[in-house]
């Protein structure tokens, strides 16, 4: 592909624009440019692992993978390709329209531009101060010890299949958690809001009650919206807001299982896992702890 950009025919252009994958609470579909490296592709799985810079108004340059919106935008793509697109969001998910090869450079002679990469497994949680609903300071050490589940919510989101379907499923996984004895106390649900200057402490407590929400079961967080921002992109979140509007939030969905030692397991991105695939990733966290307990125990009783 040397130095020249690769241009697309246009019946494939109008199959992307109806190719739309779903993401967040915005109202009609929203492109932005989008320049960056390929680090990786992905042609069975219709996506591409880019090092982009700053997409203004969305969100910070770091590392992430994106879908396309049809696969001949990935062909001919490889490791090192300098790249500008089309990033579309629609509905609860985003896809790259447009997919243009601009040069090649090695992967190593770019600076990093990202001032976050996207947490892989094993990663640790990193550690942002928040305020939760009693406007008490919060990090996630808090619940050291627990398995937390997180997702990322605002509570003017005016689409019930969006930020109010992710409460639907916290509720859900609230009451099987606290029906079963071995997870009661062992797991720990969290929603972080990205409309801090609406969701106030008192605004996520009124909230949190109309969900029924046990405060010893689930957490509300607010903070620093910057703070939040930077540390929702973590978890593959973008978020962009409208001035004039300030319930038009577009984003995208993104819920995360972190284990007791607060690292990060897994994210389900969208809107289509359901409580019981949570549930089941809990138990196994559950039962790996008590058997690992179990294990220790033996051992000092061995030793004594």
């Amino acid at each position: 592909m040397g130095e020249l950009a690769r241009s697309r025919p246009a019946v494939w252009a109008g199959c992307a624009l109806i190719a739309v994958a779903a993401w967040g609470c915005g109202l009609g579909a929203r492109s932005y440019d989008l320049r960056g490296q390929v680090l990786a592709v992905d042609l069975e799985g219709g996506e591409v692992l880019v090092e982009h810079d700053e997409v203004p108004g969305l969100m910070p340059a770091m590392t992430m993978p994106f879908k396309v919106g049809y696969p001949g935008l990935l062909e001919g793509l490889r490791p090192g390709d300098l790249i500008r697109g089309r990033l579309v969001i629609r509905g609860a998910d985003a896809y790259l329209a447009s997919l243009d090869q601009v040069g090649a450079a090695p992967i190593d002679a770019l600076p990093a531009g990202a001032r976050g990469h996207l947490l892989e497994p094993g990663e640790p949680v990193p550690a942002v101060a928040f305020l939760d609903q009693h406007g008490q300071p919060r990090t996630f050490e808090a619940w050291r010890g627990r398995a937390v589940v997180m997702t990322f919510i605002y509570t003017r989101c005016p689409f019930p299949t969006f930020c109010p379907l992710m409460d639907r499923h916290f509720a859900a996984i609230q009451r099987e958690v606290a029906d079963d004895p071995r997870l009661r106390d062992r797991v720990h649900l969290v929603s972080v809001t990205f409309d801090p200057a609406y969701d106030t402490p008192a605004v996520l407590r009124a909230h949190a009650r109309e969900l029924g929400a046990d405060a010893s079961l689930w957490t509300f967080l607010t903070g620093d919206r910057d703070d939040i921002d930077a540390f929702a992109a973590r978890f593959g979140v973008a978020i962009a807001r409208t001035a004039q509007n300030p319930t038009d939030v577009t984003h995208t969905l993104s819920t995360a299982v972190i284990d007791p030692d607060g690292a990060l397991v897994t994210v389900y991105r969208g809107a289509e896992w359901t409580p019981q695939d949570v549930l089941h990733d809990l138990e196994a966290l559950v039962l790996e702890a008590l058997v690992l307990e179990a294990l220790v125990l033996e051992a000092l009783v061995a030793g004594s």
